[in-house]
C-alpha cells in the first residue's frame, strides 16, 4: 500500500551533496529523509580510482566512497528511501512530492541535490571503456594520464578548459571538433593555441572508441571521420575526454523554480538558497563550474545549515509537520 512520509527536511538525491546535507541535518536533529533517486551515489558510482577526495592517501573506489557516505548518513539518523520522485509541487505547503512507488512525501523544507550528468557521444565502445581510458572529467582523471597522449572531444568552453588543464599533465593533447571553429570564448582559444603540446583536428567526429586486446581492456584508439571528405582514420590515444557539456537533472522542477538557460538551479551568491523560501539546491544541480565531489559535499553542508536556520524561524502559527495532511 502507498505510504505518506512526513519530514521537516526532504533531500532529493543521494550523491555527495545529498548525503552530506543528510549528515549535517540529522546531527542537527531534523530527522531528514533522503530519496535516493535513479542513481544512488551519483556519478561517483561509475568512477573507479578516486585520488582527489581529501582524507585518503591511497586511491579509493568511487562506489566504496559513496557506500561510506550512505553508511554515515544512516548512522547519524537520516532516513534513506529507494524511490524516484516523479512529481513535485513546490508551491504547496507542505511541499508535496510523489514517488514512482506511489508514496507521497510531505516536507517543510527541501534540498534539491539531484546532480547532473555528463553528455556522452553515444558511439560504440564509449560506455564499455568509461573509466578505462574514457572520461568526462579532466580534473577528476587527468592525473592518470601524466606524460601520455590524450584527446579532448568538443568545441565549447568546457572542451577548451579541459584541454588547457590536460596540457599541464599529458605529453600531448589533441582536440577533436566537428566544426572548423570553436564556440569557446576567444581568450580561452588564444590560451589553447599558445600551448605547444596541443593540436586541433577540425571537421572531425569520433565514430568509435577502440579497445586493447586481452582480459583487461582499455582505450587504444579513436576511429574518426572527416565530415568533409568522409575519410576514416584511427588515431592512437591513451585517454579520451568527452567534453560536450552536462545536463543538470532539473526537469522535474522546470517552471517552478529559478533556473538559468541551461537548466541549472539559480542560488543566491554565497548561499544555497533558491528563488523559493525553504528550498535549497546543492551540488552539480546548481554548480556549472567545478562539478567536483568535494565541492558538492561542501554545498550539501551549506544547504543543511541554511535549512536548519530557516526552519528555526518558521512563523509560530505554522502547524507542526506531523499534523499536515
Amino acid at each position: 500500500m502507498p505510504e505518506t512520509h512526513r519530514t521537516r527536511l526532504l533531500i532529493l538525491g543521494a550523491g555527495p551533496a545529498g548525503y552530506t546535507a543528510a549528515i549535517y541535518a540529522a546531527r542537527a536533529g531534523l530527522k531528514p529523509l533522503v530519496v535516493a533517486g535513479l542513481q544512488p551515489g551519483g556519478q561517483l558510482t561509475i568512477t573507479t580510482d578516486v585520488e582527489n577526495y581529501p582524507g585518503f592517501a591511497e586511491p579509493i573506489q568511487g562506489p566504496w566512497l559513496m557506500e561510506q557516505f550512505r553508511a554515515q548518513a544512516a548512522h547519524v539518523g537520516a532516513g534513506i528511501i529507494q524511490d524516484v520522485i516523479t512529481g513535485i509541487d513546490l508551491s504547496a505547503r507542505p511541499i508535496r512530492a510523489t514517488g514512482d512507488s506511489g508514496d507521497t512525501y510531505l516536507a517543510e523544507s527541501l534540498v534539491i541535490a539531484t546532480g547532473a550528468q555528463a553528455r556522452w557521444l553515444g558511439v560504440p565502445g564509449e560506455a564499455a571503456l568509461s573509466g578505462f581510458g574514457v572520461s568526462a572529467c579532466a580534473t577528476c582523471d587527468g592525473f592518470f594520464f601524466r606524460g601520455k597522449s590524450v584527446a579532448v572531444i568538443g568545441g565549447g568552453n568546457s572542451a577548451v578548459e579541459e584541454a588547457l588543464y590536460l596540457s599541464n599533465l599529458a605529453a600531448n593533447v589533441t582536440v577533436i571538433h566537428r566544426r572548423d571553429a570553436f564556440r569557446a570564448e576567444r581568450i580561452l582559444q588564444e590560451r589553447l593555441f599558445a600551448r605547444p603540446n596541443v593540436r586541433v583536428l577540425w571537421n572531425r567526429v569520433v565514430e568509435e572508441m577502440l579497445a586493447t586486446e586481452g582480459k583487461f581492456r582499455a582505450l587504444r584508439a579513436l576511429r574518426t571521420r572527416d565530415v568533409r571528405s568522409g575519410a576514416i582514420e584511427d588515431l592512437p590515444f591513451d585517454g579520451a575526454f568527452v567534453a560536450i557539456g552536462h545536463d543538470p537533472a532539473t526537469a522535474l522542477f522546470r517552471g517552478q523554480i529559478g533556473m538559468d538557460a541551461d537548466g541549472y538551479i539559480l542560488t543566491e551568491p554565497g548561499s544555497t538558497r533558491t528563488s523559493i523560501p525553504g528550498v535549497f539546491a546543492a551540488g552539480d544541480v546548481q554548480d556549472r563550474i567545478y562539478r567536483q565531489a568535494v565541492t558538492a559535499a561542501g554545498t550539501g553542508c551549506m544547504a543543511a545549515l541554511e535549512a536548519e536556520k530557516w526552519l528555526a524561524h518558521l512563523p509560530a502559527e505554522a502547524p507542526a509537520v506531523e499534523a499536515w495532511t
